[in-house]
């Protein structure tokens, strides 16, 4: 039975959605350009400027599908269900940041399609790491599909990676929690992952269960890093266990010798202090600093990702900025594709708060309407506080997940 409740909620929706099908007046949608144009060119002759695009490699891209191709992709229902307004306008927003028509044959090809036009409007050698995403599991190890925002499976991304190798590397994702992990952990080995990546709170992974000493085990020998997404997160609510976002938790995995990217510097949101007598909630980027402050022996790494997203605080980035004994173990990531939500930076607030200068917003708005990636990485690159940058060794982050090629 609908409650009031859903139809004020569906209403609202029914208003927004008007609003976007007038995408240049609500200023909400991605433009969809195709090509750079001439007169933009001069700034991307800065943001490459001191770059070795054969280092750069987008630790911090997400592939995305329906299952429309075969590739065994899923989206959780609620995305689709006229009852459940906000889950149906994230879809909507995601889908038209990777500029996937609303009428495309095949929502697989056509978010792959646009990726590999995107990547190669950069210069030869640039790569991006291409995320499989494993499904929620409950404690027994058992799939749980109302808990799955989304489900891309390892074999899918190991092979867009592979029929596009010179753009895409792949990220294996494997619930630890499931009874043949290891097994997968070494089919993901064999065939190449340069990379794990977790979700814990949308997953279901508590990283200090015992169960995954073996796991971590097989990690550490193997040298793979796990990138994991700390602090709080709202694109893909899942499981919604936010407690198990804690940055604090990684030490189980850094103590065990595994190497480990913190997703976005953990920069979103608080957790609780468990170093602590009485623990208590503090923000998630301070837990960040503290663990990054520690001596982990290079073990642990951070992904700079949506760092300057307008739901980020603008000391995340001035401090990023400012630590330069970090920046080695600092890696520059998209998150693509949310670069290509026009709300999701917001280039007059960065002005105002000083990270990046007034006459470069326009030249980076256009961009951004025809390449998000390209707008990710300048941006990156022209920001600055007090005469500080995020230096270029953030960029050159091959060296951190090039594995040796299988014979």
């Amino acid at each position: 039975m609908l409650t009031r409740r859903h139809l004020l909620c569906c209403g609202a929706a029914a208003g927004l959605f008007t609003s976007l099908a007038g995408p240049a007046r609500a200023g909400l949608l991605n433009a969809c350009r195709n090509g750079i144009p001439e007169d933009l060119k001069p700034l991307l002759a800065r943001t490459f400027d001191g770059l070795d695009p054969t280092q750069l490699w987008d630790v911090h891209t997400h592939l995305l599908g329906t299952g429309d191709s075969g590739s065994g992709c899923t989206v959780n229902a609620q995305l689709s269900q006229w009852w459940h307004p906000v889950e149906m306008l994230r879809k909507r927003f995601i889908l038209n940041a990777a500029c996937v028509p609303a009428d495309a044959p095949s929502v697989d090809r056509a978010y792959v399609e646009r990726l590999k036009a995107l990547a190669d409007d950069f210069p030869a050698g640039a790569r991006w790491m291409l995320f499989a995403f494993d499904q929620a599991c409950d404690q027994a190890g058992q799939p749980k599909a109302a808990h799955t925002t989304f489900h891309v499976p390892d074999a899918y991304a190991a092979g867009v990676a592979a029929a596009h190798a010179d753009r895409f590397a792949w990220v294996a994702s494997i619930h630890p929690y499931r009874p043949d992990a290891l097994a997968r952990l070494d089919h993901a080995l064999a065939h190449g992952a340069v990379a794990l990546k977790w979700l814990p709170s949308s997953m279901n992974i508590d990283l200090r269960d015992r169960r995954l000493r073996p796991f971590y085990e097989r990690l550490a020998a193997s040298r793979l890093p796990v990138i994991v997404h700390c602090g709080e997160e709202h694109a893909v609510p899942g499981a919604r266990r936010d407690e198990l976002g804690n940055p604090l938790l990684v030490r189980a995995a850094l103590e065990q010798g595994v190497r480990v990217v913190i997703a976005h510097c953990a920069s979103l949101g608080l957790a609780l202090d468990l170093d602590r007598n009485r623990p208590h909630e503090v923000p998630a980027f301070s837990l960040f600093e503290r663990l990054m402050d520690e001596d982990w022996g290079g073990l642990l790494m951070g992904d700079i990702s949506v760092v300057l997203q307008a739901n980020r605080k603008p000391e995340v980035a001035r401090t990023l900025m400012m630590r330069e004994a970090w920046h080695s173990r600092l890696l520059h990531g998209s998150d693509y594709p949310l670069p290509g939500i026009p709300a999701a930076i917001r280039l007059p607030a960065l002005v105002s708060a000083g990270l990046i200068a007034a006459s470069d917003a326009a030249p980076l708005e256009r961009l951004r309407e025809h390449n998000p990636l390209l707008f990710d990485l300048a941006l990156k690159r022209l920001a600055s506080w007090r005469g500080a940058r995020l230096s270029a060794s953030i960029f050159a982050t091959r060296p951190h997940f090039e594995r040796p090629a299988v014979s």
